[in-house]
């Protein structure tokens, strides 16, 4: 992540609201974006299995990580 503050934040700030109003984008749209992708799953085998990444980890992903890959491979 960047570290913004003063004058530059308050740059990026306004062109993000540029572009939200040149495409029409609202304050709801983004917010119910964030929450779709917070529905989705960050993790995903080939057999179709899937996690959130929330909560305990699954016994399907946790036998990846105990045979020794990284469970970072799933990550969708």
């Amino acid at each position: 992540m960047f570290d913004l503050d003063g004058e530059a934040r308050e740059r990026l700030i306004l062109w993000i609201q540029h572009r939200m109003e040149e495409y029409g984008i609202t304050l709801e749209d983004l917010e119910s974006s964030i929450a779709e992708s917070e529905r989705q799953p960050k993790y995903r085998d080939a057999f179709g299995n899937t996690w959130n990444g929330e909560g305990e980890m699954p016994s399907w992903l946790l036998r990846y990580k105990h045979a020794g890959q990284d469970i970072e491979h799933f990550r969708c």
